[in-house]
């Protein structure tokens, strides 16, 4: 597992990844990508169990991982790159015709670490839960993890799979809300309020921890590992992240516009200057 000046190093050069990736095609979601980069980051550099250099659909023996918000793709295909499951080069094939790395995550072209399609909002935790179940019963102690976007909360079938994770005991389960307040028609409590999601969460049977600095690696690393120790206990875990939509890029941060918006040359220059290149170099 890398330390944290290397995971520093990592979420530096993924911020890169995004807004290239973004600006080639001229379509995309940097604003959430770029928010959960060290998410991102710290669970595939530290907090997963898996195995590297091969990968399984079935995923046997590792920790599973499912993107919900399948809109933030960006900074996923930079973490899968950029520790090896498939050529970093290929990100630049992002968005494009017949591309692995297509806008939502799919599975049809068989792209190491996606394991099913998403982006239809609202699907993820069911899949989740399944998954979650099944290593239950085929007796496997390794963990199922997925990220969904508070705004996605707003979907009905996350309740009903939330119901159903606490009415199973599905104890090794370790869920993330990406809780940065923004989607894309404006602020979350502008659109529909989701009031006191701690509360919500707690009152559906699930453990719930909240952290307050989602941009920051140790504390993702910290919160995580807190997670783990409340996971085999009978209740599935939430973890609910502030994090900052467009963070690492200022004129992208404090607003909901950059939730799939493109930037274009010269804003693409401005993010660059503020991550600048580091040692694991562009595709």
């Amino acid at each position: 597992m890398e330390q944290l000046p290397q995971l520093q190093e990592l979420a530096q050069q993924v911020r890169r990844d995004i807004v290239r990736m973004v600006h080639a095609i001229n379509s995309g979601h940097p604003g959430g990508s770029l928010g959960c980069t060290e998410f991102f980051v710290a669970m595939y550099g530290s907090i997963m169990d898996y195995k590297r250099g091969s990968f399984h659909m079935d995923g046997h023996g590792e920790d599973l991982f499912f993107l919900s918000n399948g809109h933030i793709s960006p900074v996923w295909y930079s973490v899968l790159a950029r520790h090896g499951f498939f050529d970093v080069d290929e990100l630049s094939s992002f968005r494009k015709i017949n591309s692995r790395l297509q806008g939502h995550p799919a599975t049809h072209e068989g792209l190491p670490g996606v394991r099913v399609a998403s982006g239809s909002l609202g699907q993820g935790l069911s899949v989740a839960v399944g998954a979650a179940q099944s290593k239950k019963l085929n007796g496997d102690s390794n963990l199922v993890y997925s990220l969904h976007g508070d705004g996605e909360l707003q979907e009905g079938q996350i309740w009903e799979a939330a119901m159903y994770a606490a009415a199973h005991r599905i104890d090794n389960l370790i869920s993330t809300v990406d809780y940065n307040g923004r989607q894309i028609d404006g602020d979350v409590d502008e659109v529909l309020p989701l009031g006191n999601l701690a509360a919500k969460w707690k009152a559906f049977g699930w453990e719930v921890l909240e952290e307050e600095e989602g941009n920051s690696i140790p504390a993702i690393m910290q919160v995580m590992a807190k997670a783990k120790e409340l996971s085999g206990k009978g209740k599935p875990v939430m973890v609910l992240l502030k994090t900052e939509m467009g963070h690492g890029v200022d004129f992208m941060m404090g607003t909901h516009k950059w939730h799939g918006v493109a930037p274009n040359d010269e804003q693409l220059e401005r993010a660059l200057e503020q991550n600048p290149e580091t040692t694991l170099g562009d595709y």
